[in-house]
């Protein structure tokens, strides 16, 4: 292991739990800061009242769609295949991965703008929108989608330094560009001065420029003498197979963040039923749940990197116990912040509104669907240790069995005559599917072979002839 870089060293060697813990703590900040980006938004937009807020919460699942699959399912296969690279000692392809993944999130950043400048009025329609709240959704989607290349390299780039185990740099670009955004955000969407209001149209600009500034600061940082990484266009030949190593785990993990935000979608859509106030209510209740995702990416992506580095050196049985271990302090971390939305849900709800139905369906959804948070935590940490791993399949099937549940669960409740109780019953009962299949497979051994229960660790890496000992380090 000589050629190992320092960083790279620490994921193979040193304690798990407390090395995990420290690279989770800036990462967990700035997914924080992250998350607060769209926090501010949704506070200051709340202020121009609930049609403004509905047409948000149609939006908001579409980008935390585009946000999920650059930051968590494309940029875990980047953060992935840098991390397997450099645990092989792969350095010269971990360097010209660099150039593969900004061209996979031009691609994908470029695809995105299409379709919702084209479709998004329709789509915003199918999902419940009307008259007022119809119009916010549509004028917010055409700013943010219009740059959507800028969300895509931005958690690229992010996703390629945390795969060398660095997470603070990510860490301070973001919380850095947040401080900037808290003035910015406000000053555009209600003006001041010079400078016009822009209303909706604002938060998405300030969003926008928040990227522009992000991604240079990043690609800068990449480019100098302090990154790990020495990438260069002019000595890098595109080859199909570091393409697909990117692609193999980012694509696969896109079904299960397809399959999640759809959960979300439709019953956006189910709430559209009882009218934009109910819309306004699960969205703004719903945003909770999308904080847990960069809460959990926050602990999952130096898990990534940990569990990628180890299956790249063979020490299988490491990334196991890692992984077990991320799992257990993502439940922890979810379930109480889900029993204390549900114990004081008007402390959340009232920081966006003070309509009465809105406070009503959220605080209905949030005593419903909070206690159940703890699955999700569960499932998500695993999903991204499986990026590490390589192995999504049973993860992809966990999220596609939550879209199941979720989708006729709910839809079924309103054709029986249910209200918006049952649908939130059938959500809650999509979230502890989830997080049961993957934890099931994972320990029945779907990252080696066929899935067998009872499956003991120890026993499977017998079965496999695995360093036990080293791997349990």
């Amino acid at each position: 292991m000589s050629a190992l870089d320092g960083r790279t060293r620490l994921l193979l060697e040193a304690p798990i739990g407390p090395t995990l813990l420290r690279l989770a703590a800036p990462n967990v900040l700035v997914m924080i800061a992250q998350a607060s980006v769209g926090l501010i938004e949704t506070y200051f937009v709340g202020k121009l009242g609930t049609d403004a807020l509905a047409g948000m919460a149609l939006v908001f699942p579409i980008v935390m769609l585009m946000q999920m699959m650059s930051a968590g399912a494309m940029g875990g296969g980047i953060a992935s295949s840098i991390a397997r690279a450099l645990g092989a000692t792969r350095r010269s392809d971990a360097d010209a991965l660099v150039l593969h993944a900004m061209l996979i999130a031009l691609g994908f950043g470029l695809s995105f703008s299409l379709v919702l400048l084209l479709g998004g009025r329709w789509l915003f329609s199918e999902m419940g929108g009307s008259g007022a709240s119809l119009v916010a959704a549509t004028t917010y989607a055409d700013w943010v989608f219009s740059g959507a290349v800028l969300v895509w390299l931005f958690n690229s780039l992010a996703a390629v330094i945390r795969g060398t185990g660095n997470m603070a740099v990510p860490a301070n670009v973001t919380v850095a560009g947040v401080i900037v955004l808290v003035p910015l955000s406000p000053l555009l969407i209600f003006g001041w001065g010079p400078v016009p209001a822009l209303g909706i149209a604002g938060g998405a600009a300030a969003l926008l420029l928040y990227y522009l500034v992000g991604t240079l600061t990043l690609a800068a940082y990449l480019w100098s003498d302090r990154s790990l990484l020495k990438p260069s266009f002019r000595n890098v030949r595109l080859r199909w197979p570091l393409f697909r190593d990117i692609l193999r785990v980012g694509l696969i993990g896109s079904i299960g963040t397809v399959a999640t935000n759809l959960s979300i979608g439709i019953a956006t859509s189910l709430a559209g039923s009882f009218g934009p106030a109910a819309i306004a209510g699960y969205g703004t209740a719903a945003r909770l749940e999308y904080l847990l995702v960069p809460l959990m990416f926050g602990l999952g992506a130096p898990l990534v990197a940990m569990v990628g580095t180890c299956m790249g050196a063979g020490l299988h049985a490491r990334a196991l116990r890692a992984s077990w271990i991320g799992a257990a302090m993502a439940f922890v971390l979810a379930e109480a912040i889900g029993l204390a939305a549900a114990v004081f849900p008007h402390a959340w709800l009232s920081l966006f509104g003070s309509n009465p139905a809105m406070l009503e369906t959220g605080t209905l959804y949030l005593r419903t669907v909070g206690p159940l948070y703890g699955f999700f935590g569960i499932g998500l940490v695993l999903y991204f240790a499986s990026q590490g791993a390589g192995r999504l399949l049973w993860p992809v099937a966990g999220s596609i069995a939550r879209l199941a549940v979720a989708a006729l669960g709910g839809v079924l409740a309103i054709r029986l005559g249910g209200g918006l109780l049952h649908v939130f019953i059938a959500q809650g009962a999509a979230l502890v599917v989830y997080g049961g299949v993957i934890a099931s497979t994972i320990a029945g051994g779907a990252w080696f072979g066929r899935i067998g229960w009872p499956c003991r660790t120890d026993a499977l890496l017998r079965r496999l002839k695995l360093d036990v000992a080293c791997g349990a380090a």
